[in-house]
């Protein structure tokens, strides 16, 4: 089910008017039947699903969609936090506001807002990795395809103390599972 609608808000974003990469970008929505739990509100895990067509949003509407897929670059997550303010019910309707926040050497890093009524729902922010066939895109390489970020694009310190101390081990490392 994901695939499709990723695929749908990929055509939908290519009819929608073109930003900047470094703008915010506002994707209204509404809350689906197959987003909601038991407890009748969106389920905590779907909030990431709905995230990643705020990403592909900012990508395909920025065209920077187009100059990663003809480079063979792909995204992949390599972590995310999101804390939460208000439940979204069924049916009500929202925006997903998108920014990114600030590029480094391992991650691009967008922010999230779930916004009803001008009022922030929840919020995250997300390391996404950039790759290419021989590895991690450097942020020069990033910088090339994305442009300079405007002087107030500065990654705050905190998201550097949250990605190194969040990180898991290298691919290239053991990573044993052990409770300590």
């Amino acid at each position: 089910m994901h695939f499709t609608r990723m695929i749908l808000q990929l055509l939908r974003s290519r009819r929608r008017p073109t930003q900047d990469i470094w703008d915010t970008y506002s994707l209204p929505l509404r809350v689906r039947p197959s987003e909601i739990d038991i407890f009748m509100h969106v389920n905590n895990g779907k909030y990431f699903e709905i995230m990643d067509l705020g990403r592909l949003d900012v990508l395909v509407r920025s065209g920077v969609w187009n100059t990663l897929r003809s480079k063979g670059w792909t995204g992949v997550v390599s972590a995310e936090t999101i804390s939460f303010r208000k439940s979204l019910k069924l049916g009500q309707r929202y925006s997903l506001d998108t920014r990114i926040i600030g590029v480094d050497e391992r991650a691009v890093y967008f922010e999230h807002r779930i916004v009803v009524e001008g009022e922030i729902y929840a919020r995250a922010f997300v390391a996404t990795r950039l790759l290419s066939e021989s590895g991690t895109v450097s942020k020069e390489e990033a910088i090339g395809v994305f442009g300079p970020p405007p002087t107030d694009v500065e990654l705050p310190d905190w998201i550097h103390d949250w990605r190194l101390n969040n990180a898991l081990p290298s691919t290239r490392r053991p990573a044993a599972h052990t409770w300590a």
